[in-house]
């Protein structure tokens, strides 16, 4: 186990097995710039070009943490970016599971399917890359027992609320704050801000 994921549990962010085995078996540096491997355990947001980082590890621990993904779930990953966190998200669900990964930016889309074929995720049929606007959601794969926001919004966008399973949880950046989401009813969220946070934005397609 890394010095990193070590801090991260000692320090109470990782607390659930499942999630630090991820953070475990998941190698951040395999989803980050050549020039930046070396940077993988660093506990900070790093460039990935485009104006767009792969989060700071504390911040994606924080948010799996409040998400609880869980063996078998239908998750969509909206702006993934690198794909570290849907690669994360893949090792946790597990081969029952489902990842629809969505990402607006076609050179970082292909940067972080590329990343994510060195595990076995797409080849097991678990996770399918969507190139397209994140805050409309993917109905086809909905309703989603998870959601996970990396991009920060005004608002959480009507649309994944809809593709959201009632019951279902969704962890997404308003502003500088966290937002841990769940659906109770049709049209019925209970939400928890948790502040402090800094994201890039998530920007919609006219």
């Amino acid at each position: 186990m890394s010095r990193l994921v070590n801090d991260l549990i000692k320090n109470g962010y990782l607390r659930t097995d499942r999630i630090i085995d991820a953070f475990s078996e998941i190698n951040r540096a395999e989803f980050l710039p050549k020039d930046l491997e070396s940077e993988a355990e660093a506990n900070i947001p790093l460039p990935i070009g485009y104006g767009q980082t792969i989060s700071q590890p504390l911040t994606v621990a924080i948010m799996l943490e409040l998400l609880q993904p869980e063996k078998g779930n239908n998750i969509l990953d909206v702006g993934f970016g690198s794909g570290w966190t849907t690669a994360l998200l893949a090792y946790i669900v597990g081969e029952k599971g489902k990842i629809t990964a969505i990402e607006r930016l076609k050179e970082l889309y292909d940067f972080g399917e590329k990343n994510i074929s060195k595990y076995n995720f797409i080849k097991n049929g678990i996770v399918e890359f969507y190139l397209g606007d994140g805050s409309k959601g993917y109905p086809k794969s909905a309703p989603y027992d998870r959601i996970l926001v990396s991009a920060m919004a005004d608002e959480i966008p009507p649309k994944l609320k809809e593709q959201l399973k009632i019951g279902g949880k969704m962890v997404i950046p308003i502003h500088n704050d966290v937002w841990y989401v769940e659906k109770k009813g049709e049209n019925e969220f209970y939400k928890e801000e948790f502040p402090g946070f800094s994201f890039v934005p998530l920007i919609e397609k006219n």
